[in-house]
């Protein structure tokens, strides 16, 4: 059987990704991942993309880091198919023990990032791992954190970039999308 090209599982990913026009709001077409992570093929595929990337270009990674929520469903996976760690960032109050926090600017107000203060050793290098790369608040505050202990982002990496939104502005380091709208 022939290999499945990187355009071909990139396609087919993004044919299974949602799309719902004016949702949450009037004039927003929200990008929907779960459509794609109900497909066992997608899923298959998106994990086959993001660990090839994370192999070829940061084999030297130590720790993945997934954001409050939709992150989780991509931390773990990858940490377990790279033999590495991994540690989540969540929203204010959801971690137990000693935390830090930033907080970062929504299109409509803010909200606090907390992660447990020994998830990251010094000079540890990390990957941060979400769904969407939107506005850029939420992965420029991880990356915050990350820094704030010691840790060395290597990258940001998404499923989904929204371009015209123009997030990566936002954020100091490198990023890698796999989809763009």
């Amino acid at each position: 059987m022939a290999e499945v090209s990187i355009a071909d599982k990139l396609g087919y990913i993004k044919s299974k990704i949602g799309k719902h026009v004016d949702f949450p709001k009037k004039g927003v077409i929200f990008r929907d991942i779960f459509g794609a992570l109900t497909d066992g093929k997608a899923c298959v595929y998106l994990r086959d993309l993001l660990v090839r990337h994370i192999r070829e270009k940061h084999p030297d990674v130590e720790l993945i880091v997934g954001l409050d929520s939709r992150g989780f469903l991509f931390n773990l996976l990858l940490a377990t198919e790279l033999g590495v760690g991994c540690a989540p960032i969540r929203k204010k109050g959801k971690l137990a023990g000693d935390v830090i926090s930033v907080e970062y600017q929504l299109e409509y107000g803010s909200d606090i990032f907390e992660m447990q203060r020994e998830a990251i050793k010094p000079g540890q290098k990390v990957l941060i791992v979400d769904d969407l790369l939107a506005t850029g608040g939420s992965l420029s505050a991880a990356s915050a954190l990350v820094r704030k202990v010691g840790g060395v982002v290597l990258e940001s990496l998404v499923v989904i970039e929204l371009l015209e939104l123009e997030g990566r502005k936002k954020l100091d380091g490198n990023v890698h999308s796999l989809i763009q709208y």
